[in-house]
């Protein structure tokens, strides 16, 4: 069976169970036509030109996905790993690993012999916290940089999977490290390798960290934040993982987002484990996930730099600094919760996009089964939002439905 027909029937098979489990809710609309819900007015929140220029992430992102590093993988890996190595201390960031060392190694099966090759290096720096009370509490900001390397001939290049995250979190790491005020917080940068791999590299990271894990209050990781969800005209980032953190659902109300960007919370239940955050929140860290979705270009030779959208990137990157430097000097840490409280923002999300995908002039073709999902979607958000209040139930059917999208469409 080719991937797309298994994609379809998957589809269809999780959109009966779907239809099953909300056939009541929609009885609420025979004709299922969509009740225009009038557009989302939240509460004013600030906006602000972003510090960070295209012009501070473009050469990083252009070195990482160039030909020299091959798509950074094996050889190529290990250049990039050097690379950040050699920010991080341009910077004048302090090793963050045993010996001095920016390096950890990771190690993969034991041979006939009961040794174990390295296969990756995770890449840390530090900046220590100012605050005596404060600075055994840490922040991690993070990016993977490893991808695919050269496969059949053809070279991967990852610009947007990963190194814009890279180019991130090396801007925000200068940026914060050359300050004339430092945080009061520790803060900790790590380059993860072998993503790509099951996570490999922020899993050993996390069973093997340089301080104990209830000192770290919050785990920032950005993954792909240079384009747009299918190519859809959405100035959009989704930002996942506040939904675990009333702090951190406040600081993002509080900070608002720079001009051009519109931040689109979502709860990470919708996507699943996609990136380095998963090993975190297996902990219960509390954690930010910056992503501007998959496009027809993930994890293909076709992800080059000349594709980046360098401005989404700069604005990306500003907010997560305004972010980083507001917990780092705040008096009381984020905490993590298990109880989720149902909101509008994941419905005001989802509505946005089905609404651009169902507009002709966004150019994104549809098969019939997708555009019945997305119609579905359509409607109960609209249906939501129009009524101003969301329950659990529906929550629930909100995250099933996105994981279908995801599965099906993009």
């Amino acid at each position: 069976m080719t991937w797309h027909r298994l994609r379809c029937v998957t589809a269809l098979c999780c959109f009966v169970a779907l239809f099953s489990l909300q056939a009541t809710s929609w009885a609420e609309d025979p004709q299922r036509q969509p009740v225009e819900a009038p557009e989302p007015k939240p509460a004013e929140k600030p906006a602000w030109d972003s510090p960070i220029q295209p012009k501070h992430v473009r050469p990083h992102i252009e070195f990482l996905a160039g030909e020299e590093l091959k798509g950074r993988s094996d050889a190529g890996a290990r250049v990039a790993a050097e690379y950040i190595r050699d920010q991080f201390k341009k910077a004048k960031l302090a090793p963050l690993f045993e010996e001095e060392s920016f390096f950890q190694n990771i190690p993969g099966r034991a041979d006939e012999n009961g040794e174990k090759p390295v296969i990756g290096r995770n890449v840390g720096g530090w900046i220590e916290g100012s605050d005596p009370k404060l600075r055994g509490e840490f922040l991690i900001i993070s990016a993977h940089y490893d991808h695919l390397g050269v496969r059949n001939g053809k070279m991967y290049p990852g610009a947007d999977d990963n190194a814009s995250g890279v180019s991130m979190m090396l801007e925000l790491a200068r940026r914060l490290a050359t300050s004339t005020k430092k945080p009061k917080r520790s803060i900790a940068f790590v380059g993860f390798d072998l993503e790509e791999r099951f996570l490999w590299g922020s899993r050993w990271f996390a069973a093997h960290p340089p301080w104990p894990m209830e000192q770290v209050k919050m785990f920032i990781t950005a993954d792909m934040i240079g384009r747009s969800l299918g190519n859809l005209p959405l100035p959009t980032v989704f930002v996942m993982g506040s939904e675990h953190s009333p702090q951190l659902a406040a600081t993002l109300d509080r900070i608002g987002a720079p001009n051009g960007l519109e931040v689109a919370r979502l709860g990470i239940a919708l996507i699943g484990t996609r990136s380095d955050y998963g090993p975190f929140r297996d902990r219960k860290v509390p954690f930010l996930f910056f992503s501007t979705g998959e496009h027809p270009d993930y994890h293909s030779p076709r992800d080059l730099p000349d594709r980046i959208d360098y401005e989404k990137v700069a604005r990306v990157s500003g907010l997560a600094l305004k972010i980083v430097a507001d917990v780092a000097n705040a008096d009381e840490a984020p905490e993590w919760t298990d109880t989720i409280t149902p909101n509008l923002d994941e419905a005001h999300t989802l509505n946005r996009i089905t609404k651009t995908l169902l507009d002709p002039e966004s150019n994104h073709p549809l098969t019939s089964l997708q555009r019945l999902i997305v119609t579905q979607a359509r409607i109960k958000t609209d249906q939501i939002i129009k009524r101003g209040t969301i329950t659990g139930t529906e929550r629930t059917w909100l995250t099933r439905l996105a994981q279908i999208m995801m599965l099906s469409i993009f």
